[in-house]
């Protein structure tokens, strides 16, 4: 691997995290990597005992969606994990980065435990059905053609920052449209186990998406140009459009296409700043209460965690350290 594919900084040969930072930078990865830490959580979490009741009561179309967006993350997953342990930790010698990275791999793991238990409970007695959806990369063409553009930002003859921008878009892009039509059972009322992981395993794939995105504006030289960069992203949307308005529509449970369409270009532009570039599409995001999954709740804390909930004292200061009767559970 050149250097003039990897920017400098990002090979230093050092086996110890450094506790005094001199580098700005080096701090905003630390943030990042105690953020991952402090929302642990496993697949035991996910209660699914009211979801057999809703899964019953769904439409045959509405069933069919659920299984193949399940399919196509029980997948992705492992392509992320590939990339992750099989490239990105290979290449990056910082330790920081190494660190959110070892993270962000027990995470995929917990999400991709997760959609197979999903799969598993849902399609309970159809081992057929569960077989095709756990080998959805060679049997549905739907899921295969998003797979195949996420294994190609893989290929090593692709620079670095290529492969890092396009691993930003596979989190940010392809998995935002079946994200969006989770939350939109979540709306209804209905699936309360699935909408909950939703929410979990969303939020950790806008942290990757984003960690992602600050590793890559801090390339210096090495950065893509603006119109490389909106030609992966726009490349990244439109597999997206077709997946989720052709091949699997989400008119199939009563969602508008064409709202669909607008929020993808939404995200598409939301990432594009997040990496340091321009608006690509200019739209504005017609589901305003997607907007309400990322406001902060609080639910009774004896009865269920909600999914902005984080490991106790991980990101307090020295003042939120210190004991007190007031906690406002």
């Amino acid at each position: 691997m050149t250097l003039d594919v990897i920017d400098e900084w990002l090979l230093s040969e050092r086996y110890y995290q450094h506790p005094d930072h001199s580098q700005s930078r080096i701090d905003d990865i630390v943030a990042m990597v105690k953020k991952q830490q402090a929302c642990f959580w496993v697949a035991e979490e996910i209660d699914l005992y009211q979801d057999l009741a809703d899964w019953e009561g769904l439409k045959d179309d509405e069933r069919h969606f659920i299984s193949y967006v399940l399919a196509f993350f029980a997948a992705s997953d492992g392509i992320v994990l590939e990339n992750l342990a099989g490239r990105f930790l290979r290449e990056i010698h910082i330790p920081e980065v190494r660190s959110f990275y070892s993270f962000q791999i027990a995470m995929e793991n917990v999400h991709s435990e997760t959609y197979s238990l999903l799969i598993d409970v849902y399609l309970k007695g159809n081992e057929a059905e569960k077989s095709r959806l756990f080998n959805a990369i060679q049997s549905v063409e739907a899921v295969k053609r998003k797979a195949e553009w996420a294994v190609k930002w893989m290929n090593h003859k692709n620079t670095f920052a290529e492969r890092l921008l396009g691993f930003c878009a596979v989190e940010g892009i392809l998995f935002s449209g079946s994200f969006c039509a989770i939350f939109w059972f979540k709306k209804r009322g209905l699936l309360p186990g699935l909408t909950f992981s939703n929410e979990l395993i969303s939020r950790d794939e806008g942290l990757h998406t984003d960690f992602g995105a600050l590793l890559y504006t801090q390339l210096g030289p090495q950065r893509l140009s603006q119109s490389r960069a909106h030609n992966i992203i726009d490349e990244a949307l439109q597999v997206e459009k077709y997946f989720i308005l052709q091949a699997l529509p989400v008119d199939l449970i009563g969602m508008n296409g064409v709202l669909m369409a607008q929020y993808l270009e939404y995200v598409a532009d939301r990432l594009l700043q997040c990496l340091g570039y321009g608006k690509l599409y200019n739209t504005t995001n017609p589901f305003d209460w997607m907007e309400m999954i990322s406001v902060q709740g609080k639910t009774n804390f004896f009865e269920k965690r909600v999914g902005d909930y984080q490991q106790p004292g991980t990101l307090a200061n020295k003042e939120e350290q210190n004991f007190s009767l007031d906690t406002d559970f």
